[in-house]
Formats: C-alpha cells, structure tokens, sequence
C-alpha cells in the first residue's frame, strides 16, 4: 500500500498535511519531486533557489530515514510509470494555484484515478481556498480591505508536528541526481555573489521567524518602510518554496498579538494581502497573464524590451538613486524590499510608459523570492491595471519617496559604489554580481536621469486623462 508523495512547493516536513496524511496511512512513503516545464520554465534566479531549497528537502528526508526521488518529464506521465512501477495505491501531494498548475494537476489526479491509484489533493500553501471566500452576494472579492475584513476574523488551522516517522519502501526507485539537473546554471557568476545573501530551507525559515518575532516583530509597523534597516520578516522567499507554512507565520502573528506587539497587526494583514493575490489569481486567472481591469488594454505602454530607457531600468542606471539602488539590491542579494519594489515599479510603468509585464518578466527572472500571484498582482497595482480601491492613476515619485524613508540616504550608499570615494562591499558586489556583457565598474561616472521626473509624471498623468476608461 505504497503512498507516493509528491514535493512541489512544500519543501518542508512541518505543518505538511499530505505529509501527514501518507505517513498515516499504513504503508511505505516514496517522496518525488518532478523537473517539468513548470521546473524548466523559470527565471535564472528562482531556479537556482529551488535548487538549494531541494538540496535542503533531500537532507531533512535523509535524517528521517527516506530520500527524494527526483524523475524530469511531464507529470502526468513520470507519476503514471511511478505509480504501475511501485503498484502505489495512493499520490497525495499540496495544492498549487497558478492556471498551469490546475491544469497539470486536474489530469494528473484523472490518469491516476483511472489507474485505480486514490488521486487527492492537500492544503498548506494558502490559509484559506481561493474559492472558500465569497462575498455576501456571491463571487470573489475585488477590492483587498472587504476582503481582510472577511478573512482576518476566520479560524486558522494549527500547524501540524513533524512526523515521527516516514516509512521507507523495500527497495528505493531509481532516482536522478539534483547536481545534472544544472537549475543554478543561468545564474553563471552571480550565484555566488547571491549565495552569500540565501539560507535556504526549512530550518533557516523557522530561525527567521523566531528572531522576526521575538527580536523585530514589536517595531514592524514603524520599520517596514525604511529600507536600510532590517525590519521585515523576509518570509516571502520561504513561502514561495513553502520552506515554511503560512499557518505557522500567522499563529506566530497571532501570538505576538495577543502578547501586545505592537507591529503584529500589520504583519498578519501582510500575509492577508498575499491571501488575496491568491484569491484574485485562481478567481480571475487573467491577473497573471493580462490587465485584470480589461480596459487598460488600449493603455499606450511600450513594450519594446530594447529601447534605451527600459535598458538602462534593467541595467540600475537611470539615474534615480532610489530606483537604482533597489535593482542593484535585487542583483545581490536576490530580494528587494517591498517599498523599494513599488518606486522601481513606479518608475518604470508610469515614468518610461512602460507595460508592466516587461517589470513582471524581469523580476520573474531576477528574484529569489518570486511567487506568480504576489509578483502579478503587486506590479498590476502599481501599474494601475489591477484591483485597487483608489480611482486614481498613482505616480510615486522616487525623491519624495527616498526623503521619507531613507532620509540620510544610508539604503542609496550600501548599494551605489559611483561618487563614493570608499564604496561599501555590498555596492562593489553589484559589479561582480550583474552580466559581464553590461561592463560597468565603479569608477564610471553615475548616469544623468534617463527622464527627469517631473516631465515623466506629467507625461504618465497625460496619458490617463486622454485615454477612454
């Protein structure tokens, strides 16, 4: 009565519900990751994350007792030969909520049914169902505040133990070696330079979230803005590998709450925006492919990825400091602060005219911490395309921004080297981190303003009002 558990984002054996499941069910576990086009399909940075969030998983099932079976191919077809291979009775694995996703999984769990294996599905990436919350007239939700003041209220599921125990087969099934799957290879130089930034795995997230909670979580609503300090969680990175549970995060919240931090408010609606980026994507799959409000198609964005401007955006040479200094953070560390991420987005939409799905692409492919309904979502309200409350096209503007959150310019010095005459390691690694075909070093001279900002809002604020909505 083998139990095949199939590992896709849910690298971790606590609070695992299909975890649980398979080792409650009386028979030897097999787990399996997959290299597929979901695998193959990601940008350079995310997939070289994921495989140091494997290398982890491998080691935490090694301590168990198991191992990590790693096949490449189409789902469907690696579980279907797994399953007559092993004469499994059940495939149990966590819920994805891309479109893709559904679509790989929904004929996956029919070829398995047909084959008479039980095919189910578990929670774990999300606190509650897409299509759980509705609103008091039916559908999904489209503006966040009715929809946290639905959710925040709602009983959350405790997380579940580690196993004691996960039972191993007989005999192990031939299984591919992670280090030919080559997942850090488009990364080329830069992984080094990011790897000193990254503590992948389970472990680590847990670590994080205790010293968050215990040493940083009281002045959240106060830091979180202020990109020079350390005053995030920084659990994004872990989620979208599900090295760690979303219910874990929000009983933390809940606790500290209840114990009178000051900041744990804010920080549970955090994780309730990442909830409704996961309510609009499986609600409106459109979010992550189109302009969620349908009527900014006419919109007149560029989308020419080798014009000047959009080159120098993706290259951190704009000459906004605040803009630059967030891509070049990205470069290093793999991760950009989330107030940083909207002025950068900002810029690029409303000060250079540009289609927010150049940004969308170029993070997708840049960040370690990508998640497909976070990352659509966040450029689309910025942009102004996606699902916002406000009625209005919103500018950022970079220098207001910068006075107000980094107001003696500490966050624009750890990341600029140009101008400084003892630049600090973190703006020297943005040299050593980027393509040697961009051959930049420190001692260029910083670039002028690809637009000055004044004519770039105005030039943005023309379009909205001349355009039909």
């Amino acid at each position: 009565m083998t139990t095949i558990l199939w590992f896709r984002r849910d690298l971790r054996l606590c609070d695992h519900s299909a975890l649980a499941a398979a080792c409650k069910a009386n028979g030897p576990v097999v787990p399996v990751f997959i290299r597929d086009g979901s695998v193959d399909g990601l940008g350079a940075a995310p997939k070289w994350r994921l495989g140091l969030g494997l290398e982890r998983l491998q080691a935490a099932l090694e301590a168990k007792g198991s191992r990590l079976i790693l096949r490449s191919g189409t789902a469907e077809e690696v579980l279907a030969d797994l399953a007559a291979a092993l004469g499994a009775k059940r495939l149990y694995w966590s819920r994805s909520y891309d479109p893709d996703s559904i679509a790989r999984d929904k004929a996956v769990k029919a070829r398995l049914r047909d084959m008479g294996v039980e095919a189910k599905s578990f929670g774990g990436h999300v606190l509650f169902e897409p299509t759980a919350i509705e609103t008091k007239a039916g559908g999904p939700y489209k503006v966040f505040s009715p929809y946290w003041k639905a959710v925040k209220g709602l009983d959350v599921e405790a997380p579940l133990a580690t196993p004691a125990r996960i039972a191993a087969p007989e005999a192990w099934p031939e299984s591919e070696a992670l280090e030919d799957w080559h997942l850090g290879r488009a990364m080329d130089r830069g992984a080094g330079v990011v790897a000193a930034h990254v503590k992948p795995g389970e472990a680590a997230a847990q670590d994080r979230l205790a010293w968050f909670i215990e040493e940083s979580v009281d002045r959240y609503d106060a830091r979180r803005d202020c990109p020079a300090v350390d005053g995030t969680s920084r659990m994004s990175e872990y989620l979208t590998l599900g090295e760690i549970s979303p219910h874990q995060c929000w009983h933390a919240g809940l606790r500290a709450r209840e114990e009178g931090a000051k900041g744990a408010k804010a920080f549970l609606r955090e994780l309730g925006w990442r909830e409704f980026a996961y309510h609009l994507m499986v609600n409106t799959p459109r979010l992550v492919t189109g302009n969620w409000r349908e009527d900014w198609d006419s919109f007149p964005w560029k989308d020419d990825e080798r014009a000047a401007e959009i080159k120098a955006w993706k290259q951190a040479r704009t000459g906004v400091p605040f803009v630059d200094a967030g891509l070049r953070e990205m470069y290093v560390t793999g991760r950009m602060h989330n107030r940083v991420r909207m002025i950068v987005a900002s810029y690029l939409t409303k000060h250079l005219m540009t289609h927010w799905k150049v940004g969308l692409r170029w993070f997708e492919d840049c960040l370690t911490d990508w998640d497909p309904a976070s990352n659509a979502m966040g450029w689309q309200w910025v942009a102004g395309s996606g699902p916002d409350a406000s009625p209005y096209f919103r500018v950022f503007n970079p220098e207001t921004q910068a006075k107000k959150f980094d107001p003696d310019g500490a966050y624009r010095r750890r990341w600029i080297a140009e101008g400084q005459d003892d630049p600090p390691e973190t703006a020297l690694a943005f040299f050593d981190a980027i393509p040697r075909h961009w051959a930049r070093a420190p001692g260029d001279a910083y670039p002028e303003p690809v637009v000055a900002l004044d004519d770039g809002r105005k030039r943005a604020l023309d379009a909205y009002e001349t355009r039909s909505f």
